[in-house]
């Protein structure tokens, strides 16, 4: 039996193709504009009010040909390229099929978009010599003027440094506009502090601390970095030494604990900051003598935080024996500060990398935030906890207007 509502729309739909005057009943609404004016790299969501047992979504560039389709109810419409586009959307229904046909202009932005960080919506770093200082935190600072800072720091082309700490330590932060997928093509760029040592050149390796990168579609449209995240699945992704869902847990000082230092005199407290993880594995960050501030998100009351995520085998090697100097050997790809800022396919990243937490292969349209975490928990000697740092990111696909840095 049809049910009333479909009733009322075929009955509206009669009406007008019987071409009632005009006290006839209208056409009936169903939540979409005839024409929609957009900058291009912008968001526009639609969603019908009407429903029936399935959907078709047909978008046409401006050349006429499809470029997309999909069967959801709703659709969202994002555009790189500026001209008129078209979109046909049918509910597909035996009793009350319905079409409509609606016309999106892309329009190039009124305000240049930057190629760069515009925002940064969280800065969690886990603890590390580098906590309280890159950043730099002055007493009486709250979370919100630290994530300032982050944001002062890395935004545009500021390119001040800042430290991640130890595992899971992350920051989240992105443009002034939805960087697009495209194909085949590396989409944005990320900057460290890594560097090639000298002593063995045929190897890649010196102060690699490799951040793993998130990314996350705003498809609910608020702005907000609280849709679903998926990991870049960069080359040791798959490696059996690679551990998925490894959770740490990092405990502030224990003011109890007895201070300890090392026989070489570089650590002044070994015992400083005790960890505990997901495969039953505990240990320390300890302090050393290059860095005497706490370590600890002193912005923080918390007693311990905890991070999870995807962690990479350990790459330093004590390559003297005796802890005197280790070599942090560069992952092949797809890691933030794990080659030297002037290889550029090295620190670029590809939005078709996406992987859901399954490891399965997902496609996005484009990305809206970013996000980007220490992925190695090992200490290295003298050097300390491998900690991730950047300073700056870049959306390849937006003109540059400066480049200080060398290609």
């Amino acid at each position: 039996m049809m049910n009333i509502k479909k009733l009322t729309i075929a009955i509206i739909a009669i009406l007008n193709l019987c071409g009632c005057g005009e006290n006839s009943i209208p056409m009936v609404n169903i939540g979409i504009d005839d024409v929609y004016y957009i900058p291009r790299m912008q968001k526009l969501f639609l969603n019908p009010a009407l429903t029936g047992e399935s959907y078709m979504w047909k978008i046409y560039g401006p050349d006429g040909h499809v470029v997309s389709t999909t069967s959801q109810k709703d659709c969202i419409f994002l555009a790189e390229q500026e001209g008129a586009y078209t979109l046909e959307f049918d509910i597909i229904d035996q009793s009350t099929p319905f079409h409509f046909q609606t016309t999106v202009n892309v329009m190039h932005e009124e305000i240049e978009y930057s190629p760069y960080i515009s925002k940064v919506y969280e800065y969690c770093p886990a603890p590390g010599q580098f906590i309280n200082e890159m950043p730099k935190y002055e007493e009486g600072d709250t979370y919100a003027d630290i994530l300032q800072k982050a944001e002062e720091s890395i935004s545009g082309t500021n390119d001040i440094l800042i430290s991640l700490g130890g595992f899971g330590g992350y920051v989240t932060f992105g443009f002034d506009h939805t960087v697009i997928n495209r194909a085949g093509e590396a989409d944005f760029r990320i900057w460290g502090n890594c560097f090639y040592e000298l002593t063995d050149p045929t190897k890649k390796g010196g102060s690699a601390e490799p951040g793993i990168v998130m990314v996350s579609y705003d498809r609910n449209g608020n702005g907000l970095p609280d849709d679903k995240w998926y990991e870049l699945a960069g080359s040791n992704y798959s490696s059996p030494d690679t551990r998925h869902n490894y959770s740490i847990t990092y405990f502030t000082p224990d003011n109890n604990r007895e201070i300890v230092s090392d026989d070489d005199g570089n650590m002044t407290d070994i015992y400083y900051i005790r960890w505990q993880d997901s495969d039953g594995m505990s240990g320390y960050i300890p302090k050393n003598i290059f860095h005497s501030q706490d370590y600890f998100p002193k912005w923080t009351d918390a007693q311990s935080v905890t991070f999870t995520g995807t962690c990479l085998p350990p790459n330093g090697v004590d390559v003297s024996g005796t802890g005197s100097y280790y070599i942090l050997y560069s992952f092949e790809w797809g890691y933030v500060d794990n080659h030297p800022n002037d290889y550029t396919g090295l620190n670029s990243f590809n939005i078709d990398w996406a992987v859901d937490d399954q490891g399965n292969k997902v496609h996005l349209p484009g990305i809206d935030f970013v996000r980007v975490y220490t992925g190695v928990n090992q200490q290295c000697g003298w050097l300390g906890e491998t900690s991730t740092e950047l300073c700056r990111a870049q959306d390849l696909h937006i003109e540059q207007k400066t480049f200080p840095f060398n290609e």
